[in-house]
């Protein structure tokens, strides 16, 4: 029968809840530490006990075994800049001594990290945020077309080189955002560089839909380190396109793009084929475009409430 909608997600947001089985998730838990800043009173994210046990970390950094918590200390006076610098540094020496697969992606792409309020606190090397268990944020965008056959939708075939999910199925257009970068400029630059959609296309069509929200635990398909905490925030989107409009590959990310119809989609969701997040993105699109409802999916509220996971940490904000 292939994989339910509601066990797709569940693949995806597979943090367990302390709600639903508190024994369960002390277990869990167990194997993290806290990751916090001095000065700071909010954990920023969760590091697994392996990695705090084999990273090479430099005096500003202090160990509470008890606690377990991993707190970068610094002055009462210290900017942004002075933290994301002692964050580059202690991941500069992680990489020399190569104690992570997963650093051996390096990116050179920096991912913000915020506090209560969404104070900006410091940015990291998006290769390393999942050794840290911030909270991340992309967008992601679904093109599609309509026809007298129906609606049908541009997936792209991941590369079979990538570090991370290769040859899986994904969304559109998807990509991480930058320190600094806004939801919608991160679609706009992911569209051209990855489907070769220009700006005078995405920028009067595409339309925010809200956002969905998870905690990932990364398995092998990942690339690198196993059971590494990834929450996410990702902002979906949806563009018409013309017939006459093909999305194409703008870099080596991508093999191919196909058109598939709502039949295909499902078929391949059911088989696994998608990246974990981008199922997430796809089933969301089905539930706002009325293809999934409650009189068609037995699940649709267990899915629709981890479409939106509170998450417990602080999170950005966008008042500016």
């Amino acid at each position: 029968m292939g994989f339910s909608n509601l066990e797709l997600v569940i693949q995806c947001d597979n943090f367990p809840y302390f709600e639903d089985n508190q024994t369960v998730y002390a277990e869990h838990i167990a194997k993290y530490y806290e990751f916090r800043v001095s000065g700071i009173d909010a954990t920023l994210g969760y590091i697994l006990n392996s990695v705090v046990d084999k990273f090479p970390w430099p005096q500003y950094w202090q160990i509470d075994s008890r606690l377990k918590r991993v707190t970068l200390v610094t002055a009462a006076n210290v900017t942004a800049a002075d933290r994301s610098k002692l964050i580059a540094e202690t991941l500069s020496e992680a990489v020399k001594k190569e104690s992570f697969e997963v650093l051996k992606g390096w990116r050179s792409e920096n991912y913000p990290v915020f506090g209560p309020g969404g104070e900006y606190l410091f940015e990291m090397e998006r290769s390393a945020s999942p050794l840290f268990g911030i909270v991340t944020y992309g967008s992601h965008m679904t093109g599609y077309t309509e026809d007298a056959e129906g609606m049908k939708i541009w997936v792209p075939r991941r590369s079979k080189n990538k570090q991370t999910y290769p040859g899986m199925l994904d969304n559109t257009v998807a990509g991480g955002m930058a320190t600094g970068e806004r939801p919608f400029e991160c679609i706009v630059r992911e569209a051209l560089e990855e489907a070769s959609l220009p700006e005078s296309v995405v920028r009067p069509g595409a339309i925010a839909r809200g956002c969905i929200t998870y905690s990932h635990i990364r398995d092998a398909r990942a690339g690198g380190e196993v059971g590494l905490s990834q929450p996410e925030i990702e902002f979906v989107y949806d563009l018409k396109l013309d017939a006459s409009v093909t999305p194409k590959p703008g870099d080596n990310e991508v093999d191919a793009f196909e058109l598939l119809s709502i039949p295909e989609l499902k078929d391949a969701l059911a088989r696994g084929e998608f990246k974990p997040n981008c199922s997430v993105v796809i089933i969301d699109f089905f539930i706002r475009h009325g293809i999934l409802t409650p009189e068609n999916e037995p699940d649709y509220l267990d899915i629709m409430s981890r479409l939106h996971r509170r998450l417990q940490y602080p999170l950005a904000s966008y008042r500016q």
